[in-house]
């Protein structure tokens, strides 16, 4: 492949890491915000179903942040050092937030929830909470700022520019229409993972939580047209509006299937309306990496580098690929035993 294509398929592949860690990782951040918000007579078996959930794999969904940032430095560096530069505080939030929670989910894992040590375990499960309903505002904030010009350039400064950025209202509705579709995602995810009344719980969290992302995305259009002018009239556009169209049809279908407690359709749905909004923004933002200073091709490194990033991402696939599908096949798979009572073992006989 030539420079420019090279440096297409590398912004391809970062979009790609984007929409996979949304997915899988963002399903985490509204498990935590779920754990945060459980109430009722069964709040301690929906914190108990969440940590079931999220146990075995939560560690492995935080690779595709990973391969998003050593893509981006690798690929875009000088795209890269603005975004590190112009977004330097909600970034180290974000930082912060996911060492933060992952710490609380492990530290309250070895304590009951009630007992002598059931303060210092709610304390845990607090920060646990917090920190996955803050984390993916200050992201979507930033994916804001990203695509409304507010990351310019440094231009030889290392003065980050003022904090207004990722605090504008459009940036503010932005990051909560990314938390409400983290809640949406981890709710519905929960309804395959649970049985009874437990499950009748998350299925009303999952609508509620559907509600409200398409609220927030309804509401999020006028901010966007003021503040961010040109992804607006890019969504706009013949070409994006069949698209965001989709994703939108797609939610309410997924919110349907819910509601209907048809919930394998209503996880297909749900995933596939985050993968239209994260395209539709793809489709938007093109052919800019931060707008309006750093284009793809602009930002783009060596055509050397670019083949040996590709090179390096062939490799780790081999490796990656069946390791996360062994992974979820033994964690997620459908257990044919699941419910069953424990067969009761012989007791040994003595030795003589």
């Amino acid at each position: 492949m030539s420079g420019p294509q090279l440096a297409d398929a590398a912004a391809v592949l970062a979009l790609f890491a984007l929409t996979a860690y949304a997915l899988l990782g963002g399903a985490d951040f509204g498990g935590g915000v779920w754990d945060l918000f459980a109430s009722g007579p069964r709040a301690l078996e929906q914190r108990a179903a969440i940590a079931r959930a999220m146990g075995p794999v939560w560690e492995a969904n935080h690779v595709w942040l990973i391969f998003l940032v050593v893509l981006l430095f690798t690929a875009f560096p000088p795209a890269f050092a603005a975004l590190v530069i112009g977004l330097f505080l909600p970034l180290h939030l974000v930082l912060l937030g996911v060492v933060l929670r992952g710490a609380s989910f492990v530290f309250r894992a070895h304590g009951a929830l009630s007992g002598p040590r059931a303060p210092l375990q709610r304390t845990f499960g607090a920060a646990f909470g917090a920190a996955s309903a803050v984390t993916p505002v200050l992201l979507g904030a930033a994916l804001a700022a990203i695509s409304s010009g507010g990351v310019r350039s440094p231009r030889g400064s290392l003065v980050a520019p003022p904090l207004a950025s990722w605090l504008t209202p459009f940036a503010i509705a932005t990051g909560l229409l990314t938390l409400a579709l983290c809640a949406y995602l981890a709710a519905v995810y929960l309804t395959l993972e649970t049985q009874g009344r437990l499950r009748a719980d998350f299925r009303r969290k999952a609508i509620s939580a559907g509600v409200a992302l398409l609220v927030l995305a309804i509401a999020d259009l006028p901010l966007m047209a003021a503040w961010a002018p040109r992804l607006y009239s890019r969504l706009a556009s013949p070409s994006a509006a069949p698209l965001l169209a989709g994703g939108t049809a797609l939610a309410v279908w997924s919110i349907a299937a819910v509601w209907r407690s048809r919930f394998e359709v209503g996880r297909v749905l749900s995933a596939l309306s985050g993968i239209a909004l994260l395209w539709g923004w793809g489709f938007a933002q093109w052919p800019f990496v931060i707008y309006p200073d750093f284009s793809i091709a602009r930002s783009a490194a060596p055509n050397p580098a670019l083949r040996d990033v590709f090179y390096a991402v062939g490799v780790g696939a081999l490796l990656l690929g069946p390791s996360l599908y062994l992974l979820f096949r033994v964690f997620k798979g459908r257990n044919p035993a699941a419910g069953r009572p424990p067969r009761p073992r012989p007791h040994p006989r003595p030795a003589r």
